[in-house]
């Protein structure tokens, strides 16, 4: 179920989660997982590997899955993709939660409010993100909108005609909040997802 990049000791490890009943199914191809990983292959400029889940929306299944990843796999960073608005059975936010230490409601205020720059209906979507500790490893886990350009607009924010930085994405914010939980250091290519740390957390070149 994992692809690799080319890794190092200090890669980051991500696990990518995609849920949804028709596409664990086979119903239709799953979409949310290729566009994650096509995404972090431009953004990402320092090592980095992946575990990739596709599941159903079941919450005892996403909470084990996100447990798996976060626990045995010390995964630092875990997106989902999928099962965030309120039908009956998208229950990924609530799974999310129930696996938490730490909740970080920045992370989804700062989603929606880049999806209301496209529709109205931004304001159904739940997606949550948190931190999950053990004894020894945390991960943050985000939840992610659906939709391929849903998922690009909202890490990498949103841009004008001259590629000025009109509202900030939630990736930005992502390599900080890793290295504050003590994973890797994460760098980024600034044409696509400028990373933002404090003068005194930014390693020299």
């Amino acid at each position: 179920m994992g692809a690799t990049n080319p890794a190092s000791k200090q890669s980051l490890k991500i696990g990518l989660v995609s849920i949804s009943d028709r596409a664990s199914t086979g119903v239709y191809q799953d979409q949310g997982i290729p566009a994650l990983q096509d995404w972090l292959a431009t953004a990402l400029t320092s090592p980095w590997e992946v575990e990739t889940r596709l599941i159903a929306d079941e919450r005892a299944l996403i909470e084990q899955t996100l447990i798996e990843l976060a626990d045995q796999h010390q995964c630092d960073l875990v997106l989902t993709t999928g099962g965030t608005g309120p039908a009956r059975r998208d229950v990924t936010p609530e799974a999310t939660l129930a696996v938490a230490t730490k909740e970080m409601p920045g992370f989804g205020e700062q989603m929606r409010q880049i999806s209301l720059q496209f529709v109205p209906t931004a304001i159904l979507s739940r997606q949550v993100a948190v931190i999950r500790e053990s004894a020894d490893h945390a991960a943050l886990i985000l939840n992610l909108p659906g939709q391929p350009k849903a998922i690009k607009e909202t890490l990498e924010g949103l841009k004008d005609a001259d590629g000025k930085q009109k509202v900030s994405g939630i990736f930005a914010a992502v390599p900080y909040c890793i290295d504050l939980i003590g994973g890797p250091y994460i760098e980024t290519n600034d044409a696509i997802c400028k990373a933002f740390r404090p003068k005194s957390a930014v390693k020299p070149a």
